[in-house]
């Protein structure tokens, strides 16, 4: 290979790796949202990886459990809407 060959390799390989990198950062629960939620994670879900999928289902499924600075946190960082919050709210 020649050494323009190798940078480019190098350079691709960069950008996947950053891809990757952010696109996992992107799915992680935001710093807010982990202190506003810690005692309703403790209460309701902490059986599971606190950054995994199952944290994610189990929230929503106690979602009329939650404590209301969590539920505001998750509406400030976009893991759910007013809407679904209200309609949620509604159904009780």
């Amino acid at each position: 290979m020649t050494s323009r060959a190798i940078a480019l390799v190098r350079a691709i390989t960069l950008a996947v790796v950053s891809l990757i990198s952010s696109a996992t950062h992107a799915g992680a629960v935001d710093g807010r949202v982990r202190s506003a939620c810690a005692d309703d994670y403790l209460a309701y879900c902490s059986q599971h990886d606190p950054d995994g999928p199952g944290t994610r289902r189990c929230m929503r499924a106690n979602g009329l459990k939650l404590s209301q600075a969590c539920i505001n946190a998750l509406v400030a960082a976009g893991e759910v809407s007013k809407r679904e919050v209200s309609r949620r709210a509604a159904s009780k």
